[in-house]
């Protein structure tokens, strides 16, 4: 009993915490650059991925779905893209984060480079499908 009480107050502590995340990351992988900053292509193609692989947890519009945390929120916009590249490849076990080192490393830097295009966004609340259409 006192193993389950213990267990319950340090999965809430750690799920408090999950704004901290990308400072988490090692330094060494937190100073890698995204090799698709910018390029266009790569947001399009990230955002797809985006879809396919996340918003069933972080939502559409990326505003979060029950535990899974708001990728619109001031941690990850000003999280560093290797960062953010380290936590799509590892995952978060504790605050209930798969790893998607299945993607190739290409897919994984087109997360990041959506992930990163969202700080950008006027419309919060609209999903990146359409807000990424072409007229």
């Amino acid at each position: 009993m006192r193993f389950a009480i213990l267990f319950l107050a340090l999965a809430s502590a750690l799920s408090a915490a999950e704004p901290n995340l990308p400072r988490q990351v090692p330094p060494r992988c937190a100073a890698r650059t995204n090799p698709m900053t910018g390029d266009s292509r790569a947001q399009r193609a990230g955002a797809k991925l985006y879809e396919r692989e996340c918003a069933a947890c972080h939502g559409a519009g990326a505003g979060g779905i029950g535990k899974a945390p708001s990728l619109r929120q001031a941690g990850v916009s000003q999280a560093k893209p290797g960062a953010l590249y380290w936590i799509v490849e590892n995952g978060a076990i504790f605050h209930g984060m798969p790893s998607f080192a299945h993607l190739p490393e290409q897919e994984r830097w087109q997360i990041v480079t959506f992930l990163q295009s969202l700080n950008t966004r006027q419309v919060p609340d609209q999903p990146p499908s359409v807000s990424l259409r072409r007229p």
